[in-house]
């Protein structure tokens, strides 16, 4: 089955509910960094290539980069999340003020470096190396006691919940709790978990959870590639995860949507394909917009993957407007 596309006009109504919608993100900031230059010779002490240093670029990524995107949309987002004593966090604050997010949701932890992805990468945007600078232990249990303060603190009155989490210790069991128990003491608020693997057993009782191809045929042990194989995984994954719903994102393919109301394809839109960097950051903003503004689990799938059309054929981390979301609906 494949999902019906969403009416423009209903598009508009929805989209025209963004500007302001509180929504609170949780998860592991990253700072990612992308040194661009020339190639033009191998070196002679390595079979390497020499690049010759044109321009560097900072941009927000992981959790940083879904609040970005929410608050590119129209927004009004709190960011929770772990950074270091270093300049990567002085420069991740920085991206987040000129980006209009505010930085006080997040909690210093001096004994771990600011989550930073070094690129290097050609003038073409063909990539040479990564150099990670992280620490993927689980904060130590006075950070994470830090973390849900922050939660509550800026948790009150939101309009939405999202967990983007990579793995990079910001996600523990309590943080989720207390993200379940915030969307408890809430009428109609859904809590959205961008999850990893290791980690599905904390998500239980989530609205919807958007794993990736990869991740989908990981927690299900099950190869994925048709529509028929896609939803044998996805109502695998949510009895697994024992989740309100399932939206498995599969690249080239599209998505597929598993929830108790409504199950289907969700085709992909076809465009030139750039650099699929942060194209999931931008499918859960977009997501969790459109289920705060009132948007079904269908409608909410068919307009993030229609903002993943737009991304995708920019370079790195990227974002997108309204404006330009709603001219790819006819």
């Amino acid at each position: 089955m494949i999902l019906p596309p969403i009416d423009a006009r209903r598009a508009r109504d929805l989209v025209a509910r963004f500007p302001g919608l509180p929504v609170l993100v949780v998860g592991d900031v990253m700072l990612d960094r992308f040194i661009v230059g020339r190639v033009t010779r191998i070196s002679p002490e390595a079979p390497v290539p020499v690049v010759q240093f044109r321009a560097e670029h900072v941009r927000l990524g992981g959790a940083a980069n879904v609040a970005h995107n929410i608050a590119a949309l129209g927004g009004r987002v709190s960011l929770v999340g772990v950074v270091g004593a270093d300049l990567a966090a002085s420069r991740l604050r920085q991206q987040l003020e000129a980006a209009g997010t505010s930085a006080g949701g997040l909690v210093e932890d001096a004994t771990r470096p600011t989550t930073e992805k070094v690129r290097i990468v050609t003038e073409r945007n063909q990539q040479v190396a990564r150099v990670d600078y992280e620490e993927d232990g689980d904060v130590d249990e006075s950070v994470e006691q830090q973390v849900v303060q922050r939660i509550d603190e800026t948790g009150a009155g939101v309009k939405a919940l999202l967990v983007s989490d990579y793995l990079k210790g910001t996600i523990t069991r309590q943080v989720v709790a207390a993200l379940l128990a915030r969307m408890a003491s809430a009428a109609d608020v859904p809590l959205i978990v961008d999850p990893k693997v290791p980690h599905l057993a904390c998500y239980a009782g989530a609205t919807l959870v958007t794993p990736n191809l990869h991740e989908a045929e990981t927690a299900t042990h099950r190869r994925i590639r048709s529509d028929d194989d896609a939803r044998e995984a996805a109502r695998e994954f949510r009895a697994r995860v024992r989740c309100d719903g399932v939206l498995i994102t599969r690249g080239e393919q599209g998505m597929w949507l598993s929830h108790a109301l409504v199950e289907g394809a969700v085709p992909a839109i076809a465009r030139e394909v750039a650099d699929v960097t942060g194209a999931g950051d931008t499918v859960v903003a977009a997501l969790t917009l459109a289920l705060a503004a009132g948007a079904t689990p269908a409608e909410a799938a068919v307009l993030a993957n229609h903002a993943a059309g737009i991304v995708v054929g920019k370079f790195g981390p990227a974002t997108l407007t309204r404006e330009q979301l709603l001219a790819t609906i006819t």
